[in-house]
């Protein structure tokens, strides 16, 4: 831009339908460095202000078709960011509110000086300017805002998400701690009680040897079978609190499923449990030990056939993605309640419903064993569902 070419002060349009205030009004604004366009009628300068989108129209109150009024409502309805000075040949107050309650920035009474008219314009202009960027201001805000907002909701959700996996980080610590110290406890127990127990059954071989009534033989076979009871709840400790004796090999889950099942018809047919199998995906075998893999199905089956009535439904799926196999065992028993939910795999924990003993302590223990995840999946009067997830790269 040279010296002598200068940018306008701001553009103007000019509605009237008398040409002689047009060129007036135009020769003023344009010594005074406004860009300036004019319109004969209402219809005209809507058009002019649609291609040219002055910031300021200077529009005739009294004109014929379309009058000042009308058009003034429809620029501001139009062109929000257009602000208009009224021309006017009549000076009533009543106009004057009417005009700026529909939207005029100002009103000029014709005949007007030209000094005034000038000074209005920049004011109305400086004006303009200070609003839109107030308005840009507000908008800006209303952003920013919105975008702490989501930030807040981000930081929640993830402070959520974050204290939700704490919260099961410090479950399992606290499940760990609870076999390790079922470990400790069991292998104390094994020894103090089994020392005496086998003294006890010597003992009652002894006496039995040398009983000739059938009613005290009876008695010592009693006492006999309550020592191998007694034994036997020792073994069931152990094998909860520590990994017994194992054999790694190939192990086909749908088999191991099917062979549990078949082990359970005699129970499953006397209280009339309907059996679903949904095998929806048969994952290929991993390395592991069957005997282990048998136990979680023979303790989940267990668990829900002891809870169901009669008529109930016993539904297996198995299924698996890219890196597990996905196991449910759902029973139409009656559900855990909410309040024992986090204790449903503590060894000896038992509710009304449900007597788990150590049954799911021992799934628990087998799961963790193969790095896998089991948890109550679902719980309500209709139900209980246990998810089961093994990796299907599974540790040896």
């Amino acid at each position: 831009m040279t010296n002598t070419e200068k940018e306008p002060r701001g553009r103007v349009l000019i509605v009237d339908d008398e040409k002689v205030i047009l060129d007036l009004t135009g020769i003023i604004l344009k010594n005074r460095g406004y860009q300036v366009f004019t319109a004969l009628s209402a219809q005209e300068g809507l058009s002019t202000i649609e291609v040219e989108r002055p910031e300021l129209v200077l529009l005739d109150y009294m004109m014929p078709n379309m009058d000042g009024l009308t058009a003034l409502k429809e620029i501001k309805r139009l062109y929000p960011d257009t602000y208009v000075i009224m021309f006017t040949g009549k000076g009533s107050e009543e106009i004057a509110v009417e005009l700026m309650k529909a939207g005029a920035s100002d009103y000029i009474l014709k005949p007007f000086n030209n000094q005034d008219l000038v000074e209005r314009i920049e004011s109305v202009l400086k004006l303009r300017g200070i609003e839109l960027q107030n308005k840009a201001l507000l908008s800006e805000r209303e952003r920013l805002l919105a975008e702490i907002a989501d930030w807040n909701r981000e930081l929640e959700a993830r402070v959520q998400e974050k204290s939700e996996a704490l919260s099961r980080a410090q479950a399992e610590v606290v499940q760990s701690e609870k076999l390790a110290s079922l470990g400790y406890l069991s292998a104390g127990m094994a020894h103090e009680i089994r020392n005496p127990l086998n003294s006890i059954a010597l003992f009652v071989q002894l006496i039995k040897g040398g009983l000739d009534e059938p009613e005290r033989q009876e008695y010592v076979e009693k006492i006999l079978k309550e020592v191998d009871r007694i034994d036997n709840i020792l073994g069931k400790l152990l094998d909860a609190s520590k990994r017994p004796r194992f054999e790694i090999s190939e192990v086909r889950m749908d088999r191991i499923l099917e062979h549990t099942l078949e082990a359970f018809t005699p129970q499953l047919r006397q209280k009339r449990i309907k059996v679903v199998r949904d095998f929806r995906n048969i994952p290929p075998a991993i390395k592991a030990d069957p005997m282990e893999i048998e136990q979680i199905f023979t303790n989940l089956f267990l668990n829900s056939i002891h809870v169901m009535p009669e008529d109930g439904t016993l539904t297996v799926e198995l299924d698996q993605d890219q890196d597990y196999i996905k196991l449910r065992v759902s029973d139409t028993g009656p559900g855990i309640p909410p309040e024992n939910l986090p204790n449903i795999f503590d060894p000896f924990f038992t509710t009304n419903s449900r007597g788990t003993g150590l049954g799911l302590s021992v799934v628990l223990r087998i799961v963790k064993t193969y790095r896998g995840k089991i948890e109550v999946e679902k719980s309500d009067p209709s139900g209980t569902t246990f998810a089961v997830r093994l990796p299907l790269n599974a540790p040896r």
